[in-house]
């Protein structure tokens, strides 16, 4: 322990770690695969860096979004650590050459589920002594849809291929079937679970539900007007996310954009930037933004539209309030609204007619990320049967999970409760901060003012294009 804490101090100048980072740290040091179920904000990614300078061996950390790759590569950079490496698809051939000759020069490697996948890169990793192997945001391993991607089906192999290194799987929440189905993917038999409450009782939750459409619009610049500091707000429809982005920037005057996978990169890293950097207050977006953000003061967190499952939504407002102070969880509803959820489930997986134009060769007119996903089944050996069965019952596992949301918006009851209760959890403190119990479309909003100093954004394009030419 005393080491522990040495370089706790010296690497990353903090003087003690949190219950969940002591937990799932003993746990590893004593040889075993770990799942850690942590809330967002209890420093799920010092446990493996900490770990790395414990055990003196390569860190292996797949991670699914680029820009989360860059973000912790950055990090650790302005830490000091520079024996910190990224492989994925934003290099060209030269980099990733330079990197795969040099790999046992570098303590951490983060990779994305596509490069670690590729042989000539398992062959190179093959040759490490690895320390651990890390499937961040291990939840994505059990979410299926547009953006699925099937490499995450192949980790079991990959960690066969690799001799079976020392596993951890961080996740800010997964129910009991994602938890299972998380350790049935990767293949795992001995391993431990440290799971801490989902819970985060500093986020008040709330739901207001509108006629249509136009009275939700009118409600969310109305209170938007009224709530202090920054906030995000999620929509189901990128189209709609540039749409509320300029109407909130032209009708609140609040410095707002909207962020989605349509943005060049370099737009993207702006946005985020923008925003931690408090010269944006409000930021549009799907859900590609996020995972991985941290920024601790974000006050609120709205959904314009529903999330398919609860899990997505604990992800999403857990973005809210990691500094501990009070912050806000609102989902807007309008009847119908569940049909849009539902039309992205059914969208998200191939169709019998899209399995036979894959079968003809007729690629074009099937999506790309269904393509992958077939490409991988059949790869794999499947029938079309049995194809078609293990998109059956995913579709109607996600149907019953959308019912399970809209459960929690038409509740009657406290919504900490309904919520907790779908991760085993149990809850009976309810007060005027926990929820809208009781005051049903009359949220009061006074008690979560907070006196914040909002910065006026002060860099125009330019000083951001010499930063990205600095960083890219």
């Amino acid at each position: 322990m005393t080491k522990i804490k040495g370089l706790l101090k010296e690497k990353f100048g903090f003087s003690k770690l949190r219950s969940g980072q002591i937990d799932t740290i003993n746990e590893l040091l004593t040889g075993n695969n770990v799942l850690a179920v942590l809330p967002t904000g209890s420093g799920k990614t010092l446990i493996y860096q900490l770990f790395g300078y414990l055990v003196n061996k390569p860190i292996v950390i797949v991670s699914p979004l680029l820009s989360l790759m860059s973000d912790q590569v950055n990090r650790m950079n302005f830490l000091g650590e520079k024996k910190v490496v990224a492989l994925n698809s934003n290099q060209d051939w030269e980099q990733k050459q330079f990197a795969l000759k040099h790999l046992n020069q570098y303590r951490y490697i983060f990779i994305s589920p596509e490069m670690i996948t590729n042989q000539q890169v398992l062959q190179k990793m093959k040759q490490l002594s690895l320390g651990l192997f890390v499937v961040d945001e291990a939840h994505c391993i059990s979410k299926w849809g547009v953006d699925f991607r099937p490499d995450y089906l192949e980790l079991g192999h990959v960690l066969a291929t690799l001799n079976n290194p020392q596993v951890l799987m961080l996740t800010a929440t997964a129910s009991q079937k994602v938890q299972n189905d998380i350790i049935k993917k990767l293949q795992l038999k001995n391993f431990q679970k440290i799971i801490k409450s989902v819970d985060r009782p500093n986020i008040y939750l709330g739901v207001h539900k509108s006629l249509n459409e136009l009275e939700k619009q009118s409600y969310l610049l109305d209170i938007l007007k009224k709530l202090k500091g920054n906030g995000i707000i999620y929509f189901s429809s990128k189209k709609m996310a540039n749409v509320m982005a300029d109407m909130i920037q032209q009708k609140t005057g609040l410095t707002t954009a909207a962020y989605h996978s349509d943005l060049s990169s370099a737009d993207r890293f702006k946005i985020q930037h923008q925003f931690m950097d408090n010269d944006l207050q409000i930021i549009c977006a799907t859900n590609a933004f996020g995972m991985g953000i941290d920024k601790s003061d974000v006050r609120f967190v709205i959904h314009y539209h529903m999330p398919q499952d609860l899990e997505s939504y604990v992800q999403e407002i857990g973005r809210a309030g990691r500094d501990g102070k009070q912050s806000l969880a609102i989902l807007l509803y309008a009847e119908g609204d569940e049909q849009i959820a539902a039309n992205l489930i059914e969208h998200s997986l191939p169709t019998k007619m899209e399995i036979d134009f894959y079968l003809q060769k007729e690629y074009s007119r099937i999506e790309e990320s269904k393509k992958n996903l077939l490409d991988f089944y059949f790869k794999h050996d499947f029938s079309v049967e049995q194809i078609q069965k293990v998109f059956q019952d995913e579709f109607s596992q996600k149907e019953k999970e959308l019912f399970k949301m809209l459960d929690y918006i038409q509740c009657s009851g406290c919504r900490r409760k309904v919520l907790l209760a779908n991760f085993d959890e149990e809850f009976d403190s309810h007060d005027e901060i926990c929820c809208d119990f009781g005051i049903e479309n009359n949220i009061d909003f006074s008690l979560f003012e907070q006196k914040l100093n909002i910065k006026v954004s002060t860099n125009d394009k330019s000083n951001w294009q010499q930063i990205i030419n600095d960083l890219l």
